[in-house]
């Protein structure tokens, strides 16, 4: 693969490893929606080993905005039980770093704030089943458009651990009305990547204001033949670790996520230990 002609498309066709050595080289700086079809995505959070306990029982408390994938040895950057040679300071397109709480930068890798005290956390991301909706017809705009989903900051609580607490963070993605409750049965078998959505519908329930002003990502229309459909998002441990104020976090950008070679639907190296399964009753009343 020519990495200096790459594009989006072009991207799209190619293996998870090809995707992350363009990622890697610093050839592909943006989203990683549509990419590495039937590869598991990730969010990523980097933070000091001492707060990394009280963070994954938040998670543990937390699993549909915070299914755990993958954690890394402490001071050691390779992430072994998602695939081969991947490398948590290299292998995402843009970090966010964050001090204090405070954000003071975005890069492209962050070997040089490497430390041997911190641990980076992978996290279930929604990107990993969309596969699964467009395999079966069923449009997702934002990939159709080349543009990173919308993001909204919601009013659902969540359970605190140590210094961790705060709301969830959601993605929308606008789904036919006929086709909402298969959306539903095919998100619900990737409990790794979020599972069934949280929320349908209007958005005043889920406290959005605006549906064209998301919090992070880009705005896609709603139609009359359109029902807006909520998931839990991985940006959400990225709001708690800023709000925790932690003296160092570093984070991926939204929508720019690991890429693992485990597949979508292949549990056997995530850490989880969460299998794909059959929406409930309850589940399909989300």
């Amino acid at each position: 693969m020519a990495l200096d002609q790459i594009t989006y498309e072009i991207l799209r066709t190619q293996p998870a490893s090809d995707v992350r050595q363009a990622i890697r080289g610093g050839t592909w700086t943006r989203h990683t929606a549509g990419l590495a079809q039937g590869k598991l995505q990730c969010n990523l959070a980097i933070l000091p080993a001492q707060y990394a306990l009280d963070f994954l029982t938040f998670c543990q408390r937390n699993p549909k905005p915070c299914p755990v994938v993958g954690i890394t040895n402490r001071g050691d950057p390779m992430m072994p039980t998602l695939g081969h040679d991947i490398d948590i300071r290299t292998d995402v397109p843009q970090y966010r770093t964050f001090r204090d709480g405070v954000l003071t930068g975005e890069q492209s890798d962050i070997i040089d704030l490497w430390r041997d005290d911190l641990v980076g956390v992978a996290i279930g991301c929604s990107f990993t089943f969309e596969n699964a909706l467009v395999a079966a017809g069923i449009p997702v705009k934002h990939i159709e458009r080349d543009t990173t989903v919308p993001m909204y900051n919601s009013n659902i609580q969540l359970t605190p651990a140590g210094p961790f607490s705060g709301t969830m963070v959601i993605t929308m993605r606008p789904i036919p009305r006929t086709r909402v409750d298969d959306a539903i049965r095919i998100s619900a078998q990737f409990p790794q990547a979020h599972g069934a959505p949280v929320a349908v519908g209007d958005p005043a329930d889920v406290g959005i204001a605006d549906l064209q002003r998301p919090d992070w990502g880009e705005p896609v229309p709603v139609t009359q033949d359109e029902v807006p459909v909520y998931w839990a998002c991985g940006v959400t441990p990225q709001n708690v670790l800023r709000a925790a104020n932690l003296p160092l976090c570093i984070t991926h950008k939204p929508g720019c996520m690991l890429i693992a070679d485990a597949g979508e639907r292949d549990d056997t190296n995530i850490l989880s230990g969460l299998r794909p399964v059959e929406p409930t009753n309850k589940e399909n009343q989300t």
